[in-house]
């Protein structure tokens, strides 16, 4: 179900000296930490890494997540903190969060990036940001754009996004069946609405043929398409607009469907909506405006499902005994 990677990094041992030595004494945490290592005990943290906004409302979403599942993370063997990072545009960062887990005295920290799918944030920018990779162009760019960046000593997994697992298909099939009610499959359409990444458009559009194809499969609607509304069509309208008249030159209405993690009024409303009011016959789309993945309790089941099953492979399994 997911798939980790792994970085050990060597620890530097310092001396401290105390007392008539003039050394400060141990903080609560440090002292803490380590009298479980004394005892032979692992300390695992668990990160839940998003894209991150500037807007609270879409934090919020976010941070809930962790709300929802930090009392059954923090029942699994040996995980003691759970925190929550914003890869970019504010606080707290990766960055942040990693050296906190650092100073707390964690061994290891297992990160779950909640991003739809595979993209640049999630195959260079959290890989250098956990220490899983060293690459000088990425770490060199990454304080440019006001990413922070910190070398963990903790060990790191990264698992998977949230498309690898069925979850993504039922959401969206469930959203899709709420718009449809009662109507009849053959009279509609629907139109998907995502980000896109240039550097991954490939993985991307294999994304919305897979979700297409379970919509067919299971909402007995036949004609599906997908648009395009973030940085690779400079956040335009003109990609969804198009897209929504071409199942309205053929349907009787569309439906359409934000494939975005949280509501962020920038595309689901000033993009995504807006290229539905200047559509043909926006009267015909059935579209909810403040709609995303979240909030989906399922959402929360596959985090806790996803860490459970890392710590019972490999070194993880081994540091729970």
């Amino acid at each position: 179900m997911f798939k980790s990677v792994t970085a050990m990094m060597a620890v530097a041992a310092t001396a401290l000296l105390l007392g008539a030595c003039g050394g400060a004494p141990k903080g609560e945490a440090q002292a803490q930490a380590e009298g479980a290592k004394a005892a032979g005990q692992h300390k695992i943290g668990v990160l839940l890494v998003n894209h991150g906004s500037r807007q609270k409302a879409w934090r919020d979403m976010l941070v809930d997540v962790e709300k929802a599942t930090k009392d059954r993370l923090l029942a699994m063997p040996n995980v003691k903190g759970v925190k929550t990072a914003f890869n970019e545009y504010t606080e707290p960062s990766v960055a942040t969060q990693m050296k906190a887990f650092d100073d707390e005295g964690y061994d290891e920290v297992v990160v779950l990036p909640l991003f739809l799918t595979v993209g640049g944030h999630t195959n260079s920018d959290i890989p250098n940001l956990v220490g899983l990779k060293n690459d000088p162009k990425a770490l060199e760019m990454l304080p440019k754009e006001g990413v922070p960046v910190y070398r963990p000593k903790a060990r790191v997994t990264l698992l998977e996004t949230i498309d690898s697992t069925d979850f993504l298909k039922a959401n969206i099939l469930r959203r899709v069946k709420d718009l449809l009610k009662d109507g009849n499959g053959k009279d509609y359409g629907v139109t998907l609405a995502a980000y896109g990444d240039n550097g991954f458009n490939q993985q991307w559009e294999a994304l919305m043929g897979d979700l297409g194809k379970h919509l067919k499969d299971n909402a007995g609607i036949d004609t599906i398409n997908y648009a395009w509304s973030g940085h690779l069509v400079n956040y335009s309208i003109d990609p969804t607009r198009k897209a929504v008249n071409q199942i309205l030159a053929e349907k009787k209405k569309d439906i359409v469907i934000s494939v975005y993690v949280a509501y962020d009024y920038m595309f689901q409303k000033d993009i995504i909506g807006e290229a539905i009011r200047k559509s043909d016959r926006p009267q015909d789309v059935l579209y909810h405006e403040t709609e995303a993945i979240l909030p989906d309790e399922n959402l929360n089941t596959w985090v806790v499902d996803s860490v459970k099953d890392s710590l019972s492979v490999g070194r993880l399994a081994q540091a729970g005994t």
